[in-house]
């Protein structure tokens, strides 16, 4: 089956194949239809599931017996209300964005064992994932860059959280100081860097392409949010 990326709660999970990574990507919450990613090492088996938003009762099953980390891509409610579940359940190490790590540990009872900053390093098994900060939806928000370009057909990889969304950036309250936070992080430290195959994937809704976001950014910027 061709991977789409279109996932709803209540739904199957949808699997894309890499050359070293598999991607499994499932929808849970009826009211806020968060995306979670669950990452697996083709060489070693090791796992990393990316936002335990909710339902550990769908996420466990889908991981197995074992999970060496769980990554929170930023602070809001909905991304971690299973995380004490999984790391209960699967002894996984709790990985955040620096400046939001104090409040998801407060809020989840996890201690965040690695709090992680810009160009910082995550890996599962023999893959690495690249830690970007997006400062602005929240002040530690992060996204996950897995570089598959040099594999045959290959592309960047991107987990966007709530920073990015096909169709502009993640909501910022009306704030112009923190909309131009984020826009700037998100033009200088995604658009300017990556190339327009590469594929990222939001904390909601369906994925995108850089290439097909790209055209819209000025309109983005006086949009505002």
């Amino acid at each position: 089956m061709t991977y789409t990326g279109a996932v709803k709660p209540g739904g199957p999970a949808d699997v894309r194949e890499l050359e070293h990574l598999t991607i499994t990507k499932v929808a849970v919450d009826e009211q806020m239809s968060n995306n979670c990613y669950l990452l697996r090492c083709k060489a070693t088996g090791e796992q990393l599931l990316i936002d335990a938003a909710a339902e550990a009762d769908v996420l466990l099953p889908l991981i197995g017996p074992s999970l060496a980390t769980v990554v929170t891509t930023h602070q809001h409610w909905d991304h971690h209300r299973a995380l004490a579940d999984v790391v209960a359940a699967t002894g996984a190490t709790s990985v955040a964005g620096e400046p939001d790590a104090a409040a998801i540990s407060e809020a989840t009872g996890v201690p965040v064992a690695r709090a992680v900053v810009q160009g910082d390093l995550v890996t599962v098994g023999e893959c690495t994932l690249s830690v970007i900060a997006l400062r602005g939806h929240t002040p530690g928000s992060i996204a996950l860059l897995y570089d598959d370009s040099d594999s045959a057909g290959g592309r960047p990889h991107l987990w966007t959280g709530d920073s990015l969304f096909p169709g502009g950036v993640g909501n910022t309250q009306q704030d112009a100081g923190r909309f131009e936070e984020l826009i700037n992080d998100v033009e200088a430290r995604i658009f300017q860097r990556l190339p327009d195959d590469t594929w990222f994937y939001p904390g909601h809704g369906d994925d995108s392409t850089l290439g097909e976001q790209r055209p819209h950014l000025a309109e983005w910027r006086e949009r505002g949010w």
